[in-house]
């Protein structure tokens, strides 16, 4: 069953006050840009990895069959790449949407490439929501990956597109690139 987080967001005391709200993504909204906003800057969040643990019941799969998408973990040697969008409040009502199954928003500081510390707001999926799929395997990943489908599109499309968007910006990230060559081994195009 989805953890529909709308309600947990709906406070938004945390980002009114902020002078600018930067919103982070470090997953489909790096490619998936369906909102308005003012800027939009290449930016990296600090003590932050990618990873495929959280489960899509909504867009990339559905209740009886879960695709797998991105979330954030801690990781304090680490660097997560991303876009950042400057944005206002009127945005969140369909950002919280978007994001509603099992995430919540939190706040970092955000380093912009041109220099800029702003304060970065961002989505995570909580660990204790049904949604959260947790750790597992490369292999196990990319067949669930696989095999996903759901309102949205396959789950397939959401890991390629990620993909062709790290490589497009040059970078690496190694856990969503061995698993797109898994999926790709799976599909027969490797």
């Amino acid at each position: 069953m989805p953890h529909d987080t709308r309600d947990l967001n709906s406070d938004r005391r945390d980002i009114a006050d902020l002078d600018e709200i930067w919103l982070f993504g470090y997953g489909s909204l790096i490619y998936k840009v369906d909102f308005p906003y003012v800027d939009c800057a290449t930016a990296y969040l600090d003590g932050w990895q990618r990873r495929f643990w959280q489960g899509s019941h909504d867009h990339r799969g559905t209740p009886e069959a879960p695709g797998r998408v991105l979330t954030l973990i801690e990781a304090p040697a680490k660097r997560c790449f991303g876009k950042a969008y400057r944005v206002t409040l009127n945005e969140f009502d369909h950002l919280d949407h978007r994001e509603k199954n099992g995430y919540v928003r939190q706040l970092a500081p955000l380093q912009l490439a041109d220099g800029r510390q702003r304060t970065g707001v961002f989505y995570v999926g909580l660990t204790n929501s049904p949604a959260h799929l947790g750790e597992a395997s490369e292999r196990a990943i990319a067949e669930q990956i696989f095999r996903s489908e759901g309102p949205s599109g396959s789950n397939r499309d959401y890991l390629h597109q990620l993909q062709d968007a790290l490589a497009a910006h040059g970078e690496v990230d190694d856990h969503v690139m061995a698993i797109d060559r898994l999926v790709r081994q799976l599909a027969g195009d490797d």
